[in-house]
């Protein structure tokens, strides 16, 4: 009986890690604009907004990664800062900040709008979240888990720019990274 309770659970196993895997290729998968920014080349006045996608394959049934998206007055594109895992892979920093498309899926996952300022005063919110990105302490680590990730990144920014006010949801694993090593920075 025994072994066959064991056989169960390797079966079991199996059929839930095969199930739980996505068919989806990242190299194919969408990265355009979910059209949900305003056009820069159309909206003049600032704009800053952080973005939650579901992460990449079977993570993303119980995780997302976030990002923070900037456009100050006047300027035609926005600044993306963010941080990936696989940047470290190569050798680079896991923190980015260039421009990009400011809603992109992420690898074929819809980004949800989180949180977003706009127009009067929002410069001066960009000038605060740009700083707290340059003294983000983990900028060429990545642990997925408890972190530092994309969501300790993105929790650091909101906790040193408190008027951004930032809530990340409980499926931001790694968002609570910061509280976790306390006052050890």
């Amino acid at each position: 009986m025994k072994t066959l309770s064991r056989v169960s659970f390797y079966l079991i196993s199996v059929l839930l890690v095969i199930a739980c895997t996505t068919s989806r290729d990242w190299r194919t998968a969408s990265r355009d604009s979910a059209n949900i920014a305003p056009d820069p080349l159309k909206y003049q006045k600032a704009v800053v907004q952080v973005y939650g996608a579901d992460a990449w394959g079977w993570r993303g049934w119980f995780a997302i990664h976030t990002w923070i998206a900037v456009k100050k007055s006047g300027k035609q594109q926005y600044t993306v800062h963010d941080v990936v895992g696989w940047r470290g892979y190569r050798g680079s920093p896991v923190l980015s900040s260039s421009p990009d498309i400011p809603d992109r899926h992420w690898f074929g996952a819809k980004p949800q709008l989180l949180v977003e300022h706009r127009g009067e005063g929002v410069d001066s919110l960009i000038n605060d979240i740009e700083n707290a990105v340059a003294s983000y302490p983990w900028k060429n680590e990545y642990t997925a888990f408890p972190g530092p990730n994309s969501n300790t990144f993105v929790a650091w920014v909101g906790k040193q720019v408190p008027e951004l006010n930032l809530k990340l949801p409980f499926s931001a694993i790694g968002s609570g990274y910061i509280n976790q090593i306390g006052d050890n920075l």
